[in-house]
């Protein structure tokens, strides 16, 4: 006989919900036998298929050892790529640069290789994500850009970096600046961009207006022109708000598509440069607190930076 106390992530559920998910090799029919035969008591008494456990509650199971036995677990995200590259990490967060073609979350194509199922793998095997344990944190990611975006993307380690991120995120105490390359030249070296964003879910595109209106969404995105070279511009963007391909569509909607966007571009002005691959990357991440930051604090000030960028780099040194 084993007995086995309810904890609170136990709690509120069904007797035979608990016992499918705790003993996976109990067959059910044996199960309903075994209650019914009071061989499986709650709290030392007769119970019910659909008796509803308590935080405290004591399962006794006087069943074979054989049912016990747990299976070998296998997890979906060891199918994920190794592939890692990490610009920071410390014992509450990770800062990653994601690349170009990746997606960040799963999706109905993509399942077993994304950001964040690498990212659980890279913890799982280093020992500090555990998740056949009970109240056991999911890595989770505080950001996402687009899968044909590359750069920095934070992920928290636990729930309360989880937490103050998301909120810091919500107040803009986290500032986010991105790298990309633009046909033409913008008439002003440095402006705010500003107009009204509507997406079409089911196309999974967006438009931008000057005008506001229902289901519109307001968008601003500073931006600053580095350098132009022939009908080229290299261009560093702040976001002041971050909507779904808000630079991308931003920009297209003044004249000056981005390189290599075959969705918001000019497919023959990107052919002409043979750029497949969107020229946008989240290069920068700056902390800057203006509330407590709790047991992040220690992370107020600091700036993170990508240093290799490939678009960058071509343009600079004139093989674009």
């Amino acid at each position: 006989m084993k007995s086995f106390t309810i904890k609170p992530n136990d709690a509120n559920q069904r007797l035979d919900k608990f016992l499918t998910k705790s003993f996976p090799n109990l067959p059910k029919s044996l199960m309903y036998k075994y209650i019914r035969t009071k061989r499986i008591k709650v709290n030392s008494k007769r119970t019910e298929i659909s008796t509803r456990l308590n935080t405290g509650d004591i399962v006794d199971l006087y069943i074979n050892d054989e049912f016990f036995e747990k299976s070998e677990t296998r997890y979906d995200f060891m199918s994920a790529s190794k592939k890692i590259d990490i610009v920071y990490e410390d014992e509450n967060i990770m800062l990653l640069n994601k690349s170009t073609g990746l997606l960040c979350h799963p999706d109905d194509r993509e399942y077993n290789d994304t950001l964040i199922t690498r990212i659980k793998r890279y913890l799982y095997e280093k020992g500090e994500f555990h998740p056949d344990e009970e109240n056991s944190f999911t890595p989770s990611l505080v950001n996402r850009i687009d899968r044909n975006t590359s750069g920095i993307v934070i992920a928290a380690k636990n729930a309360e970096s989880l937490r103050i991120l998301n909120q810091k995120m919500k107040d803009r105490e986290l500032h986010k600046y991105y790298c990309l390359i633009v046909h033409g030249c913008p008439k002003k070296k440095k402006d705010i961009l500003q107009g009204y964003l509507e997406k079409d879910e089911a196309k999974n595109i967006v438009t931008v207006s000057k005008k506001g209106g229902e289901n519109k969404k307001e968008i601003r995105t500073k931006y600053e022109v580095l350098e132009t070279k022939g009908n080229l511009s290299l261009v560093e963007v702040e976001l002041l708000t971050g909507r779904t391909h808000q630079i991308r569509s931003h920009f297209a909607s003044i004249g000056h598509p981005l390189l290599g966007d075959g969705k918001y571009g000019t497919n023959k002005l990107n052919k002409e440069k043979g750029y497949k691959k969107q020229c946008l990357c989240s290069y920068k991440l700056v902390f800057d607190f203006q509330t407590d930051g709790g047991i992040l604090n220690y992370l107020d000030g600091k700036s993170f930076e990508i240093d290799n960028i490939w678009f960058r780099d071509e343009f600079l040194n004139g093989t674009l």
